[in-house]
């Protein structure tokens, strides 16, 4: 089977752990190809529940190697918290692979930060400050420490030593903080070298070598479309690609082996952190859905800003993704709703846009155009076949389906890993 991507559809948090989940063991590998620990992804097993940050959502499903590929950021420190917490669970970490070349998160970039978030002010971006951006934005000046320099001590100390040259400067003359040395940062990661090298490898050639076994390799998105460096709502996005076509380039997976793109979807819509959002909802109806939802962020506990089904949003991220099915989560979340709106398209200053604007001003003005749809109010969340649903529900499915420009492939009807139903096979 050639490698699937899955991808979130909306600005987050849409449930891409689950549907990894569902795909079972069916898959042989899962990759993380984008992002660092400013994501989450929270998968219900029975009544337990996992909430991972960095490490792919395949850690829990036994038989499946995660992969942390070339693409992430890594904190390290981080990562080990993780596995520990795994471990003290029960769940066997051992399989982890992790790419030599991926980029790690140094201190001195958490602290740049905070402090520069903070100096914005108004214009803040909404970062959880767990230093993603200046890492990212350290590997493009070339300037990035690998976890291959961590077992290099020469070289780690050279690099360590050229970060800081300017970043003291900044730290000191500009945010009146104290200088970081190159010692403790050096001290730092070495001290994660015997551990950590069990895990490193060649994550590209381990990779290609899968598919061409026939092996099924998932590649699982952090953050989302809308959150996309390129693509999304910039500058109010993470500093990855979080679309498919980063999904090769994070992993080393050439496009030409990707045949299928899964694109997750909440049946409403949510958001974390600063920019637009054309349906964001400021009243009791935002309310229940954060809190039927549990709309809380997994890495930062924030409350989540919600917000009605955007077809425009879900158009667009069919196509700059290649959309082949979507799953749609949540949709026990709107039992109880009288009606429910979806948008079908914004208006802009009297203009009807039926697709994403053009350019940023256009998209921050935007008003959603709404359709309303009617609700229900049985429980469905033991349906497992799309005719167990409410007709009501039924036609709300249909009618997103209709709107969003690929086939509803499953539906999410409650948190638990069984609580789906499957139309279409995802593999």
């Amino acid at each position: 089977m050639p490698a699937v991507v899955i991808v979130g559809a909306q600005w987050g948090d849409e449930g891409k752990g689950k549907a990894t989940d569902l795909l079972g063991s069916r898959v042989d590998y899962v990759v993380k190809f984008n992002g660092g620990n400013n994501a989450g992804h929270t998968v219900v097993i029975g009544s337990e529940k996992y909430a991972l940050h960095l490490l792919p959502s395949g850690i829990l499903t036994p038989g499946c190697v995660p992969v942390i590929g070339n693409g992430v950021v890594v904190d390290i420190g981080v990562l080990f918290e993780e596995i520990d917490g795994l471990e003290a669970r029960g769940v066997d970490t051992s399989a982890l692979q992790v790419s030599a070349s991926a980029h790690v998160i140094p201190e001195y970039n958490k602290v740049l930060d905070k402090v520069t978030e903070r100096f914005l002010g108004s214009r803040k971006i909404g970062t959880t400050g767990r230093g993603i951006g200046p890492t990212y934005a350290d590997k493009m000046n070339r300037q990035g420490i690998r976890v291959q320099d961590i077992f290099d001590e020469k070289i780690l100390t050279q690099k360590v030593e050229g970060a800081l040259e300017l970043k003291n400067q900044i730290l000191t003359k500009v945010y009146n903080r104290r200088a970081v040395t190159v010692d403790e940062v050096v001290d730092e990661l070495r001290a994660y070298a015997d551990r950590l090298a069990p895990y490193v490898t060649d994550t590209t050639l381990l990779l290609d070598r899968a598919v061409a076994e026939g092996k099924t390799v998932l590649l699982e998105a952090g953050q989302a479309t809308m959150l996309d460096v390129d693509h999304g709502t910039y500058p109010f996005v993470t500093s990855s690609s979080a679309t498919s076509g980063g999904a090769a380039t994070g992993s080393g997976i050439a496009p030409t082996r990707i045949e299928r793109v899964i694109g997750i979807v909440k049946a409403y819509t949510t958001r974390v952190g600063e920019g637009p959002f054309p349906t964001e909802l400021h009243d009791d109806s935002g309310d229940f859905l954060r809190e039927q939802g549990g709309e809380f962020g997994t890495t930062t506990g924030r409350p989540r800003r919600c917000g009605w089904y955007d077809s425009v949003v879900a158009r667009y991220a069919a196509r700059v993704n290649g959309v082949t099915d979507f799953v749609l989560t949540k949709l026990d979340v709107l039992t109880g709703l009288e009606t429910i709106p979806v948008c079908v398209a914004y208006d802009v200053d009297g203009v009807r846009h039926d697709e994403m604007p053009v350019n940023q001003t256009d998209f921050h003005h935007a008003v959603p155009v709404y359709e309303e749809l009617p609700g229900w109010s049985e429980d469905i969340s033991g349906a497992r076949s799309f005719e167990e649903l409410p007709a009501n529900a039924q036609a709300y499915v249909r009618r997103v389906e209709e709107l969003s420009g690929a086939r509803m492939s499953v539906i999410g009807v409650g948190p638990g890993r069984d609580q789906a139903i499957v139309c279409h096979d995802l593999l």
